[in-house]
């Protein structure tokens, strides 16, 4: 693994995690009223671009880390739904 995919996938790592804390927050406290859904959404169809750019570029470190982050963020916009209707 050279140092420029290294520096991708730490990248990544960074803007992967970086809901985390949110969602975790989300979880716990079922509280989401100041979360912008629309921010989510967004990010969502931002890091879903970045997943097929991934794919057509053959970038494991991109379609990886996006995919996760998708996923992570889908999770967040769940519990936005899920806890606004209550």
């Amino acid at each position: 693994m050279n140092a420029v995919t290294i520096l991708g996938l730490v990248a990544g790592i960074c803007t992967t995690s970086a809901v985390v804390p949110q969602l975790i927050k989300a979880w716990k406290t079922k509280k989401v009223e100041d979360v912008s859904p629309g921010m989510f959404a967004i990010l969502m169809l931002g890091v879903g671009l970045w997943v097929v750019y991934g794919i057509l570029k053959n970038d494991l470190a991109i379609i990886l880390t996006n995919g996760v982050s998708f996923l992570f963020n889908l999770s967040m916009l769940y519990l936005m739904i899920q806890y606004r209707r209550n």
